[in-house]
């Protein structure tokens, strides 16, 4: 008898303590992967959330840069991390939708990962060098038409968003240029300042503070309405090309098997993190828009990023992307 109760008390012991190291989670720093080089717009949406998303959690958010094959080796070693809730993956359109249609990944965009919140989205721009000549979107098609094949449009590598775009955009306009792939927006954006590639079809958020500055010329932004933080950029439809309408959003996820109840946890500091108005006037002033309270679930994550894989896989092919 006396080891039965030896026994159920080293059992509550320890199922107490396992009760205890579930509560306290996150006990060390959180790993979030942005799988493109420092500077570019997953980066920069990464480091607007890390410092409220540690306020909440009470742990450290360490942005770690792990770059190639377009975000591919960055997304995938989150896939492969342990489910515990200490690396994330942090990636948009491109890397969790796009890729799959491109590269042949090691592992499932829909099967190995936990969404756990819809981030902002914004639209591409259309932007070039200033000693383009060209002021206007119809000027620069042309411009690019009477220079067929010696233009150069800088991409973040095969089949990232910048490229996907690019290649609509010659489908749209019905021009011919050439790409040249970096290792992120980041640095290609740095080239395109310095006049060493011509144009990018860019997100919104990388690009602005430069327009602002005068470093860069912007034509259009690939949305229906004007950005309230550009007002002055016309539309694509305002500048006639109606159907290059495109939009990426950004999103968050973990390992697959990563418990519920951490999953939910992060969720709400991202919600949090969200709602606080000094992230949301950062946001705002990149073109981001921040999705309504009831897309913020992991649900709506996970189906979302199911119905865009089913809109985009086919245009993709179609198109025949493929690595460089």
């Amino acid at each position: 008898m006396k080891l039965l109760r030896v026994a159920a008390a080293c059992a509550l012991l320890w199922g107490g303590s396992a009760v205890a190291s579930a509560q306290v989670y996150p006990s060390r720093p959180i790993t979030m992967v942005v799988p493109f080089a420092a500077g570019g717009p997953v980066d920069t949406v990464a480091r607007i959330l890390s410092e409220p998303m540690r306020a909440s959690l009470g742990q450290s958010i360490i942005v770690e840069n792990v770059t190639g094959a377009a975000g591919s080796i960055g997304v995938g070693r989150v896939a492969r991390a342990a489910p515990d809730g200490y690396t994330l993956s942090i990636g948009h359109w491109s890397t969790h939708v796009v890729n799959g249609a491109i590269y042949p990944l090691p592992y499932d965009l829909l099967r190995d990962l936990e969404p756990i919140v819809l981030l902002p989205n914004n639209p591409m721009i259309v932007v070039s060098k200033n000693a383009v000549p060209a002021k206007s979107l119809d000027e620069f098609v042309g411009w690019i038409k009477a220079n067929e094949g010696k233009v150069s449009a800088g991409t973040a590598g095969a089949g990232s968003a910048t490229h996907v775009a690019g290649v609509y955009f010659q489908n749209v306009t019905g021009t011919r240029f050439q790409f040249v792939p970096y290792r992120g927006t980041g640095p290609a954006l740095q080239d395109l300042v310095a006049g060493q590639i011509d144009f990018i079809v860019d997100q919104a958020s990388n690009s602005l503070q430069h327009v602002r500055d005068g470093k860069i010329r912007a034509y259009a932004v690939t949305a229906n309405a004007r950005l309230p933080s550009a007002p002055d950029i016309p539309t694509v439809v305002e500048a006639g090309l109606p159907s290059l309408d495109i939009s990426v959003w950004y999103g968050l996820w973990a390992p697959k098997g990563t418990p519920k109840d951490i999953i939910a946890k992060l969720n709400g500091a991202a919600v949090q993190a969200l709602s606080d108005p000094l992230v949301r006037q950062r946001f705002g002033e990149l073109g981001l828009d921040i999705p309504p309270r009831d897309q913020l679930t992991p649900e709506a994550l996970g189906a979302f990023q199911k119905a865009e894989i089913e809109k985009w896989w086919p245009v993709i092919k179609g198109a025949n992307i493929k690595t460089e």
